[in-house]
């Protein structure tokens, strides 16, 4: 893995949107981790996921729904997905509730899920804040976020998000680098606990690529 993040270094790529590349990506993402850094995070995100019995969960940013089944197939009792863009919801498995939205603006009412997890989502936007806080408001007092992002101390040395397109092109996409230090300050300020945080290296390395947390939505202040 490392060994391509340098190799497509060397060439000019160029660097697209993530509404843009996920309208060329769409038709050949599937639903399941595809590569060894999303075997990785799926890994670790899984390890973190709190019981999901008889929850309804929010796959936030679910693309063609990854989580969205996951969530299903370890017992949530109602699975919602939400994304922006309209290529990949409709290459979404069949079977999920989807619907289009960013995550900046949840088209959810206040407390209406019980958890929510978005996989390597908010790295495509510029500020955490708003994202955040939209999670903390729909999740209700107690229930929990899972949140994955490539790690920044990857991305501050160059590497770039990056897929082939159905004609061979090779393109970045539109990345910001967020450290483990921004989630938590904007957690905080959202009324989150920071229950858990993983830092995983990808095999043969001690560099962390990707940046897991666990929070907890805390009462609110009477």
């Amino acid at each position: 893995m490392l060994t391509r993040l340098k190799r497509l270094l060397r060439r000019p790529l160029r660097t697209l949107s993530s509404l843009d590349a996920y309208e060329r990506w769409a038709a050949s993402y599937p639903p399941y981790a595809h590569n060894a850094l999303m075997a990785l995070e799926q890994t670790t995100m899984l390890s973190l996921l709190p019981p999901s019995d008889g929850l309804t969960v929010l796959d936030l940013a679910c693309g063609t729904g990854r989580y969205g089944i996951l969530a299903r197939e370890r017992g949530a009792q109602h699975v919602i997905g939400l994304d922006n863009s309209p290529a990949m919801l409709a290459a979404a498995v069949a079977h999920l509730d989807c619907a289009l939205a960013t995550t900046e603006a949840v088209p959810l009412a206040q407390g209406a899920v019980d958890g929510v997890i978005c996989g390597l989502a908010l790295g495509h936007l510029p500020k955490l804040q708003p994202s955040i806080r939209e999670v903390a408001r729909i999740i209700k007092p107690g229930g929990w976020a899972l949140i994955s992002d490539i790690h920044a101390r990857v991305v501050l040395r160059g590497a770039q998000r990056t897929f082939t397109a159905a004609d061979g092109s090779v393109y970045a996409v539109e990345h910001h680098p967020h450290t483990r230090d921004d989630y938590a300050r904007e957690a905080h300020l959202a009324g989150f606990a920071v229950d858990a945080v993983a830092e995983p290296p990808i095999s043969g390395s001690d560099e962390p690529v990707l940046l897991v947390l666990r929070l907890i939505r805390q009462p609110a202040l009477l």
